[in-house]
């Protein structure tokens, strides 16, 4: 199953929820995060191409640096995935084969954009309105009002998302609410994947 949404939406609580229920869930924003830890060949490439300044003093990758960089240029936002997202693709391939569980959450932030929405069975899209993105965004990012807005719209309309999507968790009210309705969901998904396997 297929876990997306925009930016800000409430994709991490999600996961977390699934996480918590016993659901191995593979995160593509992990893998990326790991990709590009010091020592690592990926995190090499990214700072011969974009730069040695986008390193912190202790040898991490300065992701709001970087963030802001690439949404500015959208060009080189497109050369980084470039980069980047072949290798995300195999390792979140590697990690769901070896998963155990009823069912699997891969959480690909850009599902919609170019994360292969046939590989999964379902789509989940947690969904939220653009100004509270933009709200979040800001606090959680330190971003401007016209930095929040460029990496919204350097991503999937939120029609083109829910217009894949299988299934919709609105996050509109309280994390708690929104932690029930992935129980919900996580309930219904059994009796599929029970389903499924008793038909094989």
């Amino acid at each position: 199953m297929g876990l997306t949404g925009g930016i800000a939406s409430g994709k991490t609580t999600v996961a977390l929820r699934f996480r918590e229920l016993g659901v191995p869930v593979v995160d593509a924003d992990e893998i990326a995060h790991a990709l590009v830890a010091p020592g690592q060949p990926a995190l090499a490439q990214v700072v011969a191409r974009f730069g040695a300044d986008l390193l912190k003093a202790d040898g991490q990758l300065d992701r709001r640096r970087l963030r802001h960089l690439i949404f500015d240029k959208p060009e080189m936002r497109k050369e980084l995935e470039g980069m980047l997202h072949p290798l995300i693709r195999a390792e979140m391939e590697v990690c769901a084969d070896a998963a155990r569980g009823p069912y699997v959450v891969l959480a690909i932030p850009l599902l919609v954009e170019g994360g292969n929405p046939a590989r999964v069975d379902r789509i989940l899209v947690v969904d939220v309105d653009e100004d509270q993105q933009l709200k979040r965004v800001m606090t959680r990012d330190a971003a401007t009002l016209e930095q929040a807005r460029a990496i919204l719209a350097a991503q999937a309309s939120r029609d083109a998302r829910l217009k894949v999507a299988d299934d919709v968790l609105t996050n509109r009210g309280s994390i708690a609410e929104l932690r029930r309705a992935v129980d919900t969901l996580h309930e219904g998904y059994l009796v599929t994947a029970w389903n499924a396997e008793k038909s094989i």
